[in-house]
């Protein structure tokens, strides 16, 4: 069971790391393209653009590093293992979207609006050029981070919509973020330039520039919150939480599950805690066997909870502890 987790694994990080590098050749052909395409056409929308494409490199180079550092293997430091590297890593793209594209993009846009300015028919051509051939790059890259989150939607047996929500691999939803945010980014900056050529005002342009910075910040801001969450320590599931209390009520030798507590360490990896009073009457030879069992049959159907913590209490001693301490308090 452990090997095939473990090929499942390095297969789902093979895939990510393919999407990365797609994702990472496409931002920089096109950040050179359209950073020589904005200072030739003076273009606001485009230079913006240009420091989305800067962001959007950077923060691949963190992912690559996020997938490589996070399967590093548990050691006396680290004892539950390097998973949440990927978080950190996540958190650190979603301040390089945050800054370099976000804030750069408004600051341009705000510039353009003081400024005013006029561009050349030639250098709208080479502008549209660049952000037409953008948009080609752009969607590819998409279309296989797309086709890779299908993928896994699939495996969980759930659809797309929520397989984005969960974000169980944070490399991947960033990827699948950044490259929608740009598809959206060149479509805005497209429609700025167009408008400008068409009126003569500049202030299309500008606003353009000025949307794609706000886009920007927002997609920092979601990414940035969920990477957070799970670096702090995120909630498994809460259907397998509740699927898992029911498994361990059901097995005869649980009397009751007084307290259940999960927390994700990796994508494909969770720790399982869980308070057990046992039924009266087992001896600790069987109770030992019922631990052991319990937790092979946890794991076989929740591969990712490669975690088990089963703590054996008596609840009915405590809860004549709690009812005595009560009866002595109100004497």
């Amino acid at each position: 069971m452990a090997d095939s987790r473990t090929r499942s694994a390095r297969k789902q990080d093979s895939e990510t790391r393919l999407t990365v590098w797609v994702a990472l050749a496409a931002n920089l052909v096109i950040c050179v393209a359209k950073g020589f395409g904005g200072i030739i056409a003076g273009s606001p929308a485009l230079l913006s653009e240009a420091a989305h494409s800067v962001a959007d490199s950077m923060n691949e180079v963190f992912l690559l590093a996020s997938v490589k550092r996070s399967r590093r293997p548990a050691d006396r430091r680290h004892p539950f293992g390097y998973g949440k590297e990927r978080f950190f890593w996540s958190l650190l793209a979603a301040v390089g979207i945050f800054v370099t594209g976000g804030c750069f993009s408004v600051f341009q846009g705000i510039e353009a609006f003081r400024e005013g300015g006029s561009e050349s028919h030639e250098g709208y051509l080479i502008g549209f050029v660049v952000l037409f051939v953008a948009l080609l790059a752009e969607g590819a890259s998409l279309l296989r981070a797309v086709r890779q989150v299908r993928g896994a939607a699939a495996a969980a047996d759930h659809g797309m919509a929520e397989e984005i929500r969960a974000g169980r691999d944070p490399a991947l939803r960033t990827v699948l973020a950044e490259d929608a945010t740009a598809c959206a980014g060149v479509l805005l900056a497209m429609a700025g330039m167009g408008l400008h050529l068409a009126t003569g005002q500049v202030a299309y342009e500008a606003s353009a520039s000025v949307l794609i910075g706000v886009l920007l910040v927002y997609v920092a801001y979601t990414l940035g919150k969920g990477a957070r969450a799970q670096l702090i320590g995120e909630a498994a599931d809460p259907g397998m939480q509740q699927a898992v209390r029911e498994l361990l009520r059901q097995q005869p030798e649980i009397d009751s599950v007084t307290s259940l507590l999960t927390m994700r360490l990796s994508p494909d990896s969770s720790l399982l805690a869980a308070s057990i009073d046992l039924t009266p009457g087992y001896d600790s030879e069987t109770v030992e066997d019922a631990m052991v069992r319990i937790k092979k049959e946890l794991q076989r159907r929740w591969p990712e909870l490669d975690r088990v913590f089963l703590d054996v209490t008596d609840a009915a001693a405590a809860r004549r502890a709690s009812a005595q301490g009560q009866g002595a308090a109100g004497a």
